[in-house]
């Protein structure tokens, strides 16, 4: 499938040998960074905090298997050098490299496996068809699926990969995604793109409600297409960015089912996406929808505990295009509703009748497999 590589001055190359793999993508160009809001940041995300802000970057390097976090002074340098090693067989200054790392809290990096595993991907960057399918397999870890996005105009294009199956939770990327684009744009616009398209698609995913220490998203712009609308380049940023998160949700550890909570009639956008976040966040709603029960309470319950002003008894919901509530009113049909949950995709619109704001959630089911996955993860 392309996407990254899709984009002008883009090559990858990826390896995976049992849970531990290793992504390499060269792309220079103007580069603009977000990062997880968890306290507990990884040693990779520490650096690149530094990085991103000379606003530029050559390649990145990204490892899966070890999180490289809660590793101290030790991690830090781990990173520093996991950038000097992707750095060599590249030719490029190692201050100029990118670093990402995904998988187990708590124990340090494998370098002579990473300086190996580097030393075999370098030659294979632009030798094969399926290349960015490589990278993007290479950073998975409890993903079922290779996760990639691509939207071509006719003057550029935005590609993007991204990993993300559990720890998932709206507080920045929740995920490891890697955005580019061959469109010319300076590193501070490109950071506002970013910002906004994350604050529409990642920050509003949720998978079971934990914030990882390694999140991050980066979006390298080559320039090779030359000067854009930048309206049009953000839309195109954003479209890329909710596709990955919908992938993310829908591959969401142990899930069976995509849930989208459309929220509108709020006071406003940032209203609107808070009681999105909240239903979808919710356990109980979660697990209805797992069990195709349409116990519709649930939702209007999590919606009334977001924080956000409005009448409950002024609100209409439904799932799919089955009425619940109309305007405070209940007209469930119980029966119309539970078929309305079959299906590999759920739906709940739910307005709140107090404003124009309006805005889009992505979730799952809470299935047994979650606890099954979790429960046995480092061993």
């Amino acid at each position: 499938m392309k996407s990254i590589c899709a984009v002008e001055g883009v090559t990858a190359a990826g390896i995976r040998e049992g849970k531990y793999g290793l992504a390499l993508i060269r792309a220079s160009g103007t580069a603009a960074g977000v990062f997880t809001s968890n306290k507990m940041r990884a040693a990779p995300v520490e650096v690149m905090m530094e990085r991103i802000e000379r606003g530029a970057l050559d390649a990145v390097v990204v490892n899966s298997g070890c999180a490289n976090a809660y590793t101290g002074e030790r991690g830090y340098r781990d990173a520093v050098e996991m950038c000097g090693i992707a750095a060599g067989p590249l030719g490029l200054d190692p201050g100029s490299v990118g670093v990402a790392s995904t998988g187990v809290i708590g124990r340090y990096l494998d370098l002579p496996l990473i300086r190996d595993q580097c030393g075999r991907a370098a030659p294979l960057l632009a030798r094969s068809a399926d290349a960015e399918d490589a990278a993007a397999r290479a950073i998975m870890t409890t993903d079922t699926f290779p996760k990639h996005a691509l939207v071509q105009t006719e003057s550029f294009a935005v590609g993007g990969i991204t990993k993300g199956s559990g720890m998932i939770a709206p507080n920045m990327g929740t995920m490891l995604a890697f955005i580019y684009t061959d469109a010319e744009v300076e590193a501070p616009v490109l950071q506002d793109i970013l910002r906004q398209a994350t604050r529409r698609s990642f920050n509003r995913v949720v998978v079971d409600g934990d914030t990882s220490t390694n999140d991050v998203a980066f979006c390298t712009a080559t320039g090779a297409a030359g000067r854009v609308d930048r309206a049009e380049l953000a839309k195109a940023v954003e479209a890329v960015c909710r596709d990955l998160a919908v992938q993310i949700a829908r591959d969401g550890e142990g899930a069976t089912k995509l849930l989208e909570v459309t929220v509108r009639g709020a006071p406003d956008e940032d209203a609107a996406a808070a009681v999105a976040r909240t239903v979808v966040a919710s356990p109980l709603v979660k697990t209805a929808v797992y069990g195709e029960d349409p116990n519709w309470g649930r939702v209007v319950a999590a919606a009334g505990r977001a924080g956000v002003e409005f009448d409950p008894y002024a609100v209409s919901l439904r799932v799919g295009e089955i009425p619940l509530v109309r305007r405070g009113e209940i007209v469930a049909d119980l029966g119309a509703a539970k078929a309305a949950m079959r299906g590999a995709t759920v739906t709940f619109d739910l307005d709140l009748a107090a404003g124009e704001g309006k805005a889009t959630a992505w979730g799952c089911d809470l299935t047994e497999k979650y606890v099954e996955i979790n429960g046995k993860y480092t061993t």
